[in-house]
């Protein structure tokens, strides 16, 4: 969803192929079939090719699609102050904040069922609530998490909540109505019709 918001916001047109996961290696859409593992090793979402070039995370993506498009804006145009705080807050996204939900996600379904620990539950959610209260610092607590404008860091926050929300985590009301707000967005409305 992140890479397809990013491509839509950059206006950069794409090529959609749908990969399906936890499938039957025989199926040409599965993340297990062979061609699929040929690009990304892991079997796992997203992979972009770009003529020779294959990247398979999601944050590589979002940066080199936003280094594609230098006008969209989704990369801070600004001092080296700014995009120090960029860097702070995307790394505090996937490290602190998206962390939890890959645990729950990972005991709920993605491990094989012998190596979940469902006990595991109680300290996602203990980790995500604090990483919640860290993060009210770490935005600037408007309309954008960084600056005045709209950037990757907005994709990646509102993208992140909403996966915490469809996991059932707690979000706070003002967070919620910041992922709402940005869902709006029309490149956000043609990405959602893409996978629709």
């Amino acid at each position: 969803m992140r890479a397809l918001w990013a491509l839509e916001e950059a206006g950069i047109p794409y090529e959609y192929q749908e990969v399906t996961l936890r499938t039957d290696a025989t199926d040409a859409h599965s993340a297990k079939h062979p061609s699929y593992l040929e690009l990304n090793t892991q079997g796992k979402v997203p992979t972009l090719v770009d003529n020779e070039l294959v990247i398979t995370e999601s944050m590589a993506v979002l940066n080199y699609i936003a280094r594609s498009a230098p006008e969209s804006g989704l990369l801070p145009k600004a001092s080296m102050a700014a995009y120090a705080k960029h860097d702070e807050l995307v790394s505090f996204i996937l490290l602190e904040l998206e962390q939890p939900l890959w645990t729950r996600g990972k005991h709920l379904f993605a491990l094989p069922e012998a190596h979940r620990v469902p006990a595991i539950f109680d300290t996602a959610t203990f980790e995500f609530a604090k990483a919640i209260k860290c993060l009210e610092h770490l935005t600037a607590g408007g309309e954008f998490a960084l600056g005045n404008q709209f950037s990757l860091v907005d994709i990646l926050l509102a993208q992140t909540l909403n996966w915490a929300l469809r996991f059932d985590f707690h979000v706070p009301d003002n967070l919620v109505a910041y992922k709402d707000h940005h869902y709006q967005r029309r490149a956000m409305q043609r990405a959602l019709a893409v996978i629709a």
